[in-house]
């Protein structure tokens, strides 16, 4: 992997979640971005787009689904994320559809990132629930 994916991977590692209402405990689920593919930084309506999509083909699968906003620990970055109640195959097809190097998955609270497009293992990352922020209204990404 080169430096800029290795970067990548430990950004991913780093991630935190923002919420508006807790998930239980006892949910499996995924969360998928269509933001940036691939790594690349994209304009806001560029993301919108892909979000949209991405949105579209959740409802077409018929997955239940909530949005969310995966964030830096600084939140000077924010991606639009859906939590998505699906299988991890299923999750890691939508990943790959939308050009994500990686998802997160989500069983009893254990977050795990799992790779996409990048070759690296699977991590766990402790619990979910320590990396949630409850907030009022999602922030609105520009």
């Amino acid at each position: 992997m080169n430096d800029s994916a290795e970067t990548l991977w430990r950004y991913y590692r780093e991630t935190e979640f923002l919420l508006t209402q807790s998930l239980s405990s006892q949910l499996s689920f995924a969360i998928i971005t269509a933001y940036n593919p691939r790594g690349q930084l994209l304009t806001p309506c560029q993301n919108g787009l892909l979000d949209r999509l991405l949105q579209y083909e959740i409802d077409r699968l018929g997955f239940p689904y909530r949005a969310m906003i995966g964030a830096s620990q600084d939140r000077k970055h924010m991606e639009k994320s859906w939590a998505v109640a699906t299988d991890k195959e299923s999750a890691i097809k939508l990943g790959c559809l939308f050009n994500q190097n990686a998802i997160y998955y989500v069983e009893a609270d254990k977050l795990q990132l799992v790779p996409c497009l990048l070759m690296k293992e699977e991590a766990f990352l402790g619990a979910f629930s320590r990396r949630v922020c409850r907030v009022l209204e999602l922030p609105e990404l520009t």
